[in-house]
């Protein structure tokens, strides 16, 4: 956690006492899902956390609670991620059904629900599940902003704010862990503020020639809809492509994953260690799913920053007119933020090209 001393202090001191929910709220990539997988651990952790604070034994002490919670593969830590553009109301009636069950393990369960802020039409159903849940359930919420229709549950919960970095801090970070200087500065660049994608691209190799390929759209455009249908069909390769470290970091946490479990399961009687196997390989395969999803909604908003410079920049040299510019930047804004609600990449690059098109035409 880089940057939240305050929310980190503030939960090591909630786990000795906790209330039955949390808030966490911050802009994307400060560290909210990290801290509360962090938090749940310490939560359903047999070692737990002391009165005055103190962390339980984690994982660089071999707690095997805690790993697999800090892994996302323990029965009592629950993530329910929103299927479509926001938790659904079947999904609403899940978190119920999930927050009334008995604890599998041990004395507690953490029930962690991302993307809050985008749960407005299920914010009523979830109110009464927040408001008065089992004795044994923690809720920890994780939410960008907090929207009108979420301040009723935000008053039922106790609030923890995650402040955004800035590029010297990602920078700094990524040189201590050995990223030469210029490079860490263009990752801070490229990463929008967040420090794991930071990290991610200091892996890929080709992050830097995408962000060079959005900002040569604008140049190529030439009026005519063949040349933007080639256009969004290689934008949306270049997304693909840019899953390559992801891809790896996963293969391996499978590996690792596969030869823990056959460690584990030599010293587990009968058929135990591959229930537990199975129930892990099934949980990472879902965390993986997330990760994969969010990693490639997180490019195209990177792509799409590095195509609003574009505009910016041939604005300030003049070979766009500035109102055209500022026209063509809130176009491409207005896709970002759309983002959230899960749009077909691909129709919706072909209509913003499109629009772009017209702009430079007219």
């Amino acid at each position: 956690m880089v940057g939240q001393e305050a929310a980190v202090s503030t939960l090591r001191a909630a786990a000795a006492r906790p209330v039955h929910a949390y808030l966490f709220v911050g802009p994307p990539g400060t560290g909210k899902l990290t801290a509360a997988m962090a938090f749940a651990a310490m939560l359903i952790c047999p070692n737990g956390a002391e009165a005055d604070g103190s962390e339980p034994v984690g994982r660089d002490h071999n707690c095997e609670t805690c790993r697999r919670v800090l892994d996302g593969v323990h029965p009592d830590v629950v993530i329910i991620e929103r299927e479509g553009a926001a938790l659904t109301i079947e999904q609403a009636r899940e978190v119920t059904r999930v927050a009334a069950r008995s604890p599998l393990e041990g004395g507690r369960s953490v029930v962690i629900l991302p993307d809050l802020h985008l749960a407005r039409e299920t914010a009523p159903a979830l109110l009464k599940t927040i408001e008065e849940p089992p004795g044994n359930t923690v809720f920890i919420g994780l939410a960008e902003f907090v929207p009108a229709e979420l301040e009723t549950i935000a008053s039922r919960s106790a609030r923890v704010d995650f402040r955004p970095l800035g590029d010297p801090e990602i920078v700094a970070v990524l040189q201590a862990e050995g990223v030469p200087p210029e490079r860490a500065s263009a990752l801070a660049r490229l990463a929008g503020g967040r420090l794991d994608r930071a990290r991610l691209l200091a892996s890929d190799q080709e992050a830097e020639g995408r962000r060079r390929s959005w900002e040569a759209v604008p140049a190529q455009l030439d009026g005519t809809g063949a040349t933007v249908a080639v256009l969004a069909e290689e934008l949306v390769e270049l997304l693909k492509r840019s899953a390559g470290p992801l891809s790896a970091r996963q293969q391996a946490e499978v590996t690792e994953l596969a030869q823990r479990y056959a460690r584990d399961s030599a010293t587990l009687p009968g058929r135990a260690g591959q229930t537990m196997a199975r129930a892990g390989g099934r949980e990472l395969e879902e965390r993986h799913r997330r990760e994969q999803r969010r990693q490639r909604t997180d490019e195209l908003r990177t792509g799409l920053a590095a195509l609003a410079g574009a505009y910016r920049d041939r604005a300030v040299a003049g070979s766009v007119a500035p109102a055209r510019a500022a026209e063509a930047v809130a176009l491409i804004d207005a896709l970002s933020a759309d983002l959230a609600y899960n749009p077909g990449e691909l129709l919706a690059l072909q209509a913003l090209l499109l629009r772009l098109d017209r702009l430079a035409s007219a």
